[in-house]
């Protein structure tokens, strides 16, 4: 075997085939490498873009908790104007029944209020004691009157559609 020429050898041959067509293949590792980073600067774009409007909802989600009530409060702003006008008239009046009439027109138009957002008065007297909406604080005997019927309201119980807001203070008919 001659060392200076050799291609006589078979497995320099071979070792050269090989290295030629490892060229084409680093041209095919390239390419696969510029897509691979393609591919991780693109799934770095969409998480940021994911967390950010994970960041936006929560803001836009703690905005609303915490201006939930404004429409209420906007509703409430002109009776409250009304209360303080009933009470600015009280100081220069005596006419007793005028700020009577004043007061249960403002009472009347802070129900109409409530009935606007939803928030209706609990039904008591003449019907039977419930305790998921009733509060019961006292029971009497009452001739003619059931057992476990309300007879009278201490005060009055709210339920804003089907939630209690504050249950209703009855007193309960019992047994003679």
């Amino acid at each position: 075997m001659n060392p200076e020429h050799e291609s006589d050898q078979p497995w320099t041959d071979a070792a050269d085939a090989a290295g030629d067509a490892a060229q084409p293949g680093a041209a095919d590792t390239g390419a696969l490498a510029d897509e691979a980073a393609e591919l991780r600067d693109r799934v770095l774009r969409l998480q940021a873009e994911l967390e950010n409007f994970r960041k936006r909802a929560r803001r836009e989600y703690d905005d609303a908790q915490r201006y939930r009530e404004i429409d209420l409060l906007r509703d409430l702003l002109p009776v409250l104007d009304n209360v303080q006008r009933a009470v600015e008239a009280a100081e220069k009046t005596d006419d007793i029944e005028s700020l009577r009439a004043g007061f249960r027109m403002t009472a009347q138009q802070i129900e109409k209020l409530l009935g606007s957002h939803g928030c209706t008065e609990i039904e008591t007297v003449g019907g039977p004691f419930d305790p998921a909406v009733h509060d019961a604080i006292q029971q009497v005997a009452v001739p003619g009157a059931a057992a476990g019927t309300v007879v009278a309201s201490a005060s009055r119980g709210y339920r804003l559609h089907d939630r209690v807001v504050r249950p209703a203070q009855v007193i309960v008919a019992r047994e003679v």
